[in-house]
């Protein structure tokens, strides 16, 4: 999930926010379309039209081996699609052909400790700091020989964008940050938010006891939080028990419940970090500007979504810029609102 203090203003929506329909998001991309050309449309699709993928590849990359998805023309610009927790490459089911059928060759990698996603040695430690997650899809890029890509993704997936495009802008095209800029500050995090804010964490203050780190560790009880989880935080999003099962699946990698744990128990502070990425934190913890194209977007009901229409991070972004705040829809934006997840990664690299 998201930055606890990047949105500790999150107590309500705000009623200045913008939201933005699947219609309105085309009105955009044509006004915003470059002097002479015309603004591609992504056509509308179902949420839920697809259900899977037609085979999970594997390549290794730094530390693991990594499994990913993959359509469109081999050749075809790249855009990387990154999931946020607890959820998989599912989220982007119905995003990934939408984007592959505008010539996109589209990549989705299970993030460590997810999926068929593996370590390769027994003795790497199961850390999951911001930055190590970045490297790994550093790591993957070069594996697979792509130099640069549009990055997309939403909860640790914004994240790890976010990260790459301001460590190493040079790979990054152009970038769709869902909830805005999410690098995490440690220091704020360790400063109280308010009561609504600590509130929606409730489950980062559960990890941190024995009794969550039990209950991540036993795969029934685990799988069973996730789906709580979905529904606190897409309040709107009627998924079925066949879709939510697709993705409880990779939560069974027999690394999620170190790598969930050791991530929101590193964010506020309870265990420290590997030594080699602290070069990388002491630059993250500086908050750096993201200067490439960008695109960010809220989901008008998740509940860290903050008020302003984006305005809290706004100065984050240095470079060519847009926002959209999306109407009904929750955290999981890319699979409860595929078209306009879509429409965002296709204008976001016309900036």
């Amino acid at each position: 999930m998201i930055n606890r203090r990047t949105f500790s203003k999150a107590v309500g929506l705000g009623a200045g926010a913008a939201a933005v329909t699947l219609t309105g998001l085309q009105a955009e991309a044509a006004a915003s379309a470059r002097p002479g050309a015309a603004a591609p449309i992504v056509p509308a699709v179902t949420p839920g039209t697809h259900t899977g993928f037609r085979a999970i590849k594997q390549v290794k990359a730094g530390v693991l081996n990594v499994g990913y998805a993959e359509a469109g023309p081999a050749h075809g610009p790249v855009v990387l699609c990154l999931h946020g927790w607890p959820y998989d490459i599912h989220s982007f089911v119905d995003v990934v052909p939408l984007l592959a059928d505008q010539g996109y060759r589209v990549i989705v990698p299970y993030l460590r400790g997810h999926g068929s996603t593996q370590f390769l040695s027994r003795n790497t430690p199961r850390t999951a700091e911001q930055s190590a997650i970045a490297l790994d899809i550093i790591a993957f890029m070069d594996a697979l020989k792509i130099h640069k890509a549009v990055l997309a993704g939403f909860d640790w997936g914004s994240r790890t964008a976010d990260i790459i495009a301001a460590l190493w802008p040079e790979r990054v095209k152009a970038l769709v940050s869902t909830s805005g800029y999410l690098i995490t500050d440690r220091k704020a995090q360790l400063e109280p938010a308010p009561p609504a804010v600590e509130r929606n964490w409730w489950y980062q203050w559960y990890f941190a006891s024995e009794r969550g780190k039990k209950a991540m560790e036993n795969v029934d009880e685990r799988i069973a939080l996730c789906r709580y989880v979905w529904t606190l935080v897409s309040p709107n999003w009627g998924f079925d028990d066949a879709t939510f099962r697709r993705t409880a699946e990779a939560f069974k990698n027999p690394d999620y419940a170190a790598t969930v744990l050791f991530n929101y128990r590193w964010r506020i502070g309870l265990v420290d970090g590997e030594r080699r990425y602290d070069r990388y934190e002491k630059k993250l913890a500086a908050q750096p500007s993201i200067g490439v194209p960008t695109m960010t977007l809220d989901a008008a009901l998740d509940p860290f979504t903050a008020p302003g229409n984006g305005s809290a991070y706004r100065d984050h972004f240095t470079g060519p810029y847009e926002h959209r705040t999306v109407a009904d829809i929750g955290h999981n934006l890319p699979q409860e609102a595929p078209t306009a997840f879509a429409q965002a990664v296709v204008d976001a690299d016309r900036l």
